[in-house]
């Protein structure tokens, strides 16, 4: 027993004190080599794979899919190869006292207890740990028993299908109603650690929006130009995220305030910028972050921008793509929404919002009619660390940026 190896949840990220349990990959009683994955973990931040330290037989599982856990606590227990034919004794020895028990009256309560064999079913059938609470019954002192688990399945098949209109992502377990036209949604971890996160920026920070339009046609003509010759020179496609996220950058050294955090009384400004940008994936909204951006030209964020895109949508990012961020941008006019007032990631202080691109006729100079591309683009700001004046200054300059610096590429 002394060669025994406690396998521990890792401190996954800076301020990451918590995650919890998606999936085991290896159930009791498997080989496990070092560093094979033994299960994924969730965290507010992004899905993570923690492997075996060693190799040997998974003697014991102490955590459970949906099981939130602290920094620390205990994952699992790996055996030496050595003892795989005792490991695989004691599951035999335990399974056949189980099924016995069953058919043996014996006195005590053990409805929450559940056989090994029993839980082996659930995983295989996608039965998670709260749906299996719930089941009703037929064994010893109220036990379920593998017939009853069965008899479950057999009746969620038969089951009303959910109303269409009430889609739910692939990620999220659905829980029992008592009306039949009403789902109810567990949220993931992920979901439940953005909410978190939203509640308490939105209620602490006095949140404040500006919003402006801007004139993107030439940006728009130089990406149609070059977009061809761009990807085929550098693999990755040029976007006007990318010049959004340069013009915030160079914005920023005019508008230092705007890339800072609140320590209590004290405003951290910082003088590098790590611009996060936002990504939709089934789970929820992902921020992996361009770090030190204002020292990257335009291939090189146009890099950045893709890398961490696809590596979120493939549920590839590491902790440390997602940390350090020290302001956030958001292209919420990729779904054809023009205008959106986003909220602060905590503990930034502002987050810039890109809305669809529409073709309008606006009058230039002389008051000549020219059809342009127009954005708008919105800034949310702690009002607490700066006043409305100052995010104009701040957004004036992003709409600058954008207008005039392209004109000399475009």
């Amino acid at each position: 027993m002394s060669e025994e190896i406690k396998v521990a949840l890792p401190k996954l990220g800076e301020s990451i004190l918590s995650a919890t349990v998606v999936q085991w990959f290896k159930q009791v009683g498997e080989r496990v080599e070092l560093d094979e994955p033994l299960l994924e973990v969730s965290t507010d931040k992004v899905n993570s794979e923690i492997p075996s330290p060693a190799a040997g037989i998974l003697r014991a599982i102490h955590a459970q899919p949906d099981q939130e856990l602290q920094v620390g606590d205990l994952l699992a227990v790996i055996a030496p190869s050595h003892e795989l034919a005792t490991v695989a004794a004691e599951s035999s020895v335990n399974e056949a006292r189980i099924e016995s028990a069953q058919e043996t009256p014996a006195s005590g309560d053990m409805r929450d207890f559940f056989s090994p064999a029993l839980l082996r079913q659930a995983r295989e059938k996608g039965v998670r740990m709260e749906e299996l609470e719930r089941i009703p019954g037929t064994g010893l002192g109220g036990r379920i028993t593998k017939r009853d688990l069965e008899m479950h399945l057999e009746k969620r098949v038969a089951a009303p299908k959910p109303c269409p209109m009430a889609a739910r992502p692939a990620t999220t377990p659905s829980v029992q109603s008592a009306h039949p036209d009403i789902e109810h949604l567990k949220m993931s971890g992920m979901r439940k650690a953005i909410a978190e996160n939203m509640v308490r920026s939105f209620y602490e920070a006095p949140h404040a929006t500006l919003v402006t339009e801007v004139d993107v046609t030439h940006v728009m003509k130089y990406i149609q130009r070059e977009k061809e010759a761009f990807l085929a020179k550098h693999g990755c496609k040029l976007t006007v995220t990318t010049f959004v996220a340069r013009a915030i950058a160079k914005a920023l050294q005019e508008f230092p305030l705007l890339n800072s955090s609140l320590d209590g009384d004290t405003i951290l400004v910082k003088r590098f910028v790590n611009l996060g940008i936002a990504v939709s994936v089934d789970q929820g909204l992902l921020v992996p972050v361009i770090k030190h951006c204002h020292r990257m030209n335009i291939v090189e964020i146009a890099k950045a921008v893709s890398d961490l895109s696809n590596k979120a949508r493939n549920s590839k990012l590491v902790p440390n793509d997602m940390t350090d961020g020290t302001i956030t941008m958001t292209n919420f006019g990729m779904t054809g929404v023009q205008i959106g007032i986003p909220i602060i990631r905590f503990p930034e202080v502002a987050i810039v919002g890109i809305g669809a691109t529409c073709k309008k006729v606006v009058p230039l100079e002389d008051d000549v009619l020219a059809v342009r591309s127009m954005v708008y683009v919105s800034l949310t700001f702690d009002h607490r660390v700066l006043d409305g004046i100052y995010g104009c200054g701040f957004l004036n300059a992003v709409k600058n940026h954008l207008e005039e610096e392209i004109k000399t590429e475009a």
